[in-house]
């Protein structure tokens, strides 16, 4: 079996598989590794492992070697050079007046290229920044447009559950949140109250839906007609973790409300397209909602 290194590449959450090609690298260790963008530094977050054939979809590259005390030094500087490169482009963006926000710089490990990201809310026309950026610090320069979530990874955040935020301690390769997630869970619509820091569909509400999916498809919708022990009566609320329904019966010219368990009852008659449900009581904006949706 193949044996495999993982590492992963300044900030980001992602981790990536390398051939460590005979040398035996501990976590936390540093290590040079070939890309795309050319010699990168990275950082050790799954030493030495023996894999099946099958988990490895193409060939792996190797290691170069592991980092040296040198090669250390060198990631520091760049890191300090950074804070004048943003500031520089920052500059130049507000000479050109152009709608875009800086996120971050990041120099390659070789200093040949300097990677520029920021967000912004269509196309922006950034040769003439290129053309300054390039002539002051004389080397390749790169602009990359990223999106609202890219920004909350580079930076960092809390959610409003007093956590780091989804997509930054949870891995990158997430399912797309929807609208959908949020009507299945039964939660206000309004868009601060499903959207996080970084103005999209909150990550967390995945995690649950297909419960949530599952849980619908076997309570019935409010306003349902459903049969009990002694009568029948229209149901009022739904409690989809406890799978149980609030239930109104008229008896004798009163009222009386109940709650009752999944066998405990049997659907007479749902509602075809489903009735009022507690998100839907106050109004939104289908359109703003769908903005939200990645």
């Amino acid at each position: 079996m193949p044996i495999i290194v993982g590492v992963k590449f300044g900030s980001t959450c992602k981790q990536y598989y390398f051939d460590p090609q005979n040398i035996e690298f501990a976590e936390g260790d540093g290590v040079i590794v070939e890309t795309v963008r050319g010699l990168e530094y990275a950082r050790v977050t799954q030493s030495n492992k023996e894999v099946p054939d099958d988990e490895i979809k193409a060939p792996l590259k190797p290691v170069v070697r592991k980092a040296t005390p040198e090669d250390e030094e060198r990631v520091k500087e760049n890191l300090e050079k950074k804070e004048g490169a943003l500031k520089l482009c920052q500059k130049f963006i507000e000479k050109h007046n152009l709608k875009m926000k800086l996120v971050d710089a990041e120099y390659t490990f070789d200093r040949s290229k300097i990677i520029f990201s920021f967000t912004a809310d269509g196309r922006v026309d950034f040769r003439e920044l290129v053309k300054d950026l390039a002539g002051k610090m004389h080397m390749r320069i790169e602009l990359r447009q990223i999106y609202e979530r890219d920004d909350i990874k580079l930076r960092g955040a809390m959610g409003m559950c007093g956590r780091e935020c989804c997509c930054i301690c949870s891995g990158c390769d997430y399912e797309k949140s929807t609208v959908k997630m949020a009507k299945n869970q039964n939660l206000s619509l309004n868009p601060t109250k499903v959207s996080g820091m970084c103005g999209k569909l909150m990550c967390c509400l995945r995690y649950e839906n297909e419960f949530y999916a599952e849980a619908n498809k076997r309570m019935p919708k409010i306003g349902s007609t459903v049969k009990v022990e002694g009568g029948q009566g229209r149901v009022d609320e739904v409690d989809l973790l406890r799978e149980k329904i609030k239930v109104t019966i008229e008896r004798d010219g009163g009222v009386e409300q109940k709650y009752y368990k999944v066998g405990e009852f049997e659907v007479l008659f749902s509602p075809k397209y489903g009735a009022k449900k507690s998100y839907a009581q106050e109004e939104v904006d289908e359109n703003e909602l769908k903005k939200l949706e990645d």
